[in-house]
């Protein structure tokens, strides 16, 4: 099932470093089959407010998502980013094509 690693981050400084880990985090995705989904982009606001930044990733199931961020070439461009920025990140799966919002009550 696909699953999905989720970055909410804020407060980012855009600098030599962030730099270095977006021309590079691309090459660790590519032998897990991850895709970038949203990266950043312009918000609509409809409700509340969510400051920063959301990226999705899509992986094909969670042991590649697990197996991603684990990974050697990731885990040596992880500080670039968690020095420079503050957010939460998380993986979590995705649902059915054919999941119903009623699906939830009889878990």
């Amino acid at each position: 099932m696909t699953s999905y690693a989720i970055g909410h981050l804020h407060k980012v400084e855009m600098g030599a470093d962030i730099i270095t880990y977006l021309e590079t985090i691309d090459a660790t995705l590519a032998p897990f089959d991850g895709k970038f989904v949203i990266h950043g982009g312009q918000k609509h606001q409809l409700e509340g407010s969510f400051p920063g930044d959301l990226i999705v990733i899509a992986f094909p199931s969670m042991a590649q998502a697990h197996a991603w961020y684990a990974s050697p070439a990731y885990q040596e461009i992880l500080p670039l980013r968690s020095r420079n920025a503050e957010g939460n990140v998380f993986l979590i799966e995705g649902v059915n094509a054919d999941h119903r919002a009623t699906d939830i009550l009889s878990s």
